[in-house]
């Protein structure tokens, strides 16, 4: 009873302060996930107030987060548009994969990591947050962008990729032999492919089953069948992204739209709970020694995370702020990051506080990056006034 009575203070304390600070951030006119980022620093091990019993629900409730933000994602697009995105942007996803992983490579090296912990610092400045980029694209009001399809491309190649990479990494960090690398990456890759098929052999089917005219019983559906692919992507070595993905791409018309409407509460309640976890990871202590390395990577990071959205666009046929917007929307890292430490296993000390504070960085730049530098490119670009500018920002394309 005492512990039920310490879990419903401490979860409505910390969903009193997310609402304030949910409001701070509308008032100055910035993305509320910075805030929510340092909340949840503040509130977790070696921060201001400790919250023991609020952080199993917000663990919790962070996995369902990231399930709920690709599936509303999804949701925007069909199969046949992803999928004709994602073949046209396999060069993209080249010059992803080269430009952000090499810097953790070379740091690696520099740092004196083992192989493993080489391979997992490259994998952790390589790929970035579905979670944040999809909650940001919502914020900021990007779906319907010409940039957006190029942006989700990416993300979703990146997704695709780490089918491949962590069963890898993980074998290697257990020691494991090459020819059980090569079974995990095996299955991983014949149930990706086995899942994008049947999405789009029977997603007709698929779609009618969900679909509902009680709303009550359409958010069941739709939730409880995402939840279960998201499992069973996540059993696989694939990322629960991916299955939520699938069904958001499943599901069409009319059925989108009303499913979009009554998840969007539940979106925005656990994926508060998502960002906050980012925070409660990091004990405040543990990154000051890490903050220059960490610091060197993430203006790297940043940089190159612009020049890979910059190409994905450019290949879209946009204008030049929308390549600017798909860059800076790609620039925030998170959840994977983390996880690449996680499934690594190293022993190495200095990989895992360097992460977590690279991480932590962009997590927090990158909205607020997002936000104000494709604007404040677009009103000091030579040979255009600031009205000008702001009539071009909202023509469709530039």
């Amino acid at each position: 009873m005492h512990a039920s009575l310490a879990l419903l203070l401490e979860l409505g304390i910390v969903l009193v302060v997310l609402s304030v600070l949910g409001s701070v951030a509308r008032w100055l006119a910035i993305p509320a996930i910075p805030l929510y980022l340092l909340a949840g620093l503040a509130l977790g091990d070696g921060g201001f107030v400790s919250v023991p019993e609020a952080n199993g629900f917000v663990r919790t409730g962070a996995s369902i987060g990231v399930v709920l933000l690709l599936l509303t994602l999804g949701l925007e697009f069909t199969t046949e548009e992803f999928a004709g995105s994602a073949r046209r942007h396999v060069p993209s996803a080249a010059v992803d994969l080269v430009s952000n992983a090499v810097p953790g490579l070379v740091a690696g090296l520099l740092l004196g990591l083992d192989l493993v912990g080489v391979l997992a610092l490259a994998g952790a400045t390589w790929v970035s947050s579905s979670g944040i980029v999809s909650r940001l694209l919502s914020d900021l009001r990007r779906l319907g962008n010409r940039e957006t399809p190029s942006v989700l491309a990416v993300l979703v190649i990146e997704d695709f990729a780490m089918a491949v990479y962590l069963p890898l990494l993980a074998v290697l960090g257990s020691g494991g032999t090459w020819w059980q690398a090569l079974i995990g990456i095996t299955l991983a890759v014949t149930v990706v492919a086995a899942a994008f098929a049947g999405s789009h052999r029977w997603g007709g089917h698929v779609n009618r089953w969900l679909a509902h005219p009680d709303p009550e019983q359409l958010m069941l559906r739709v939730l409880g069948s995402t939840l279960v692919v998201a499992a069973l992507a996540e059993m696989v070595h694939v990322s629960a992204a991916i299955g939520a993905l699938l069904i958001g791409l499943t599901l069409t018309g009319e059925n989108a739209v009303r499913a979009g409407a009554v998840l969007a509460p539940l979106r925005d309640l656990f994926a508060a709970a998502f960002f906050l976890s980012i925070g409660l990871m990091v004990r405040p202590a543990d990154l000051v020694d890490a903050l220059p390395v960490a610091a060197g990577l993430a203006l790297a990071g940043v940089v190159t995370k612009i020049l890979t959205g910059w190409y994905a666009a450019r290949r879209d046929g946009t204008g030049r702020r929308a390549r600017l917007r798909a860059g800076t929307a790609l620039i925030a890292r998170g959840e994977f990051s983390i996880v690449v430490v996680t499934v690594a296993g190293s022993s190495e000390p200095v990989l895992a506080s360097t992460v977590v504070a690279y991480t932590l960085l962009l997590a927090v730049a990158g909205p607020l990056l997002a936000r104000y530098l494709p604007v404040l490119a677009g009103r000091y670009r030579p040979g255009r006034t600031a009205r000008a500018d702001s009539t071009l920002a909202v023509r469709p394309g530039w």
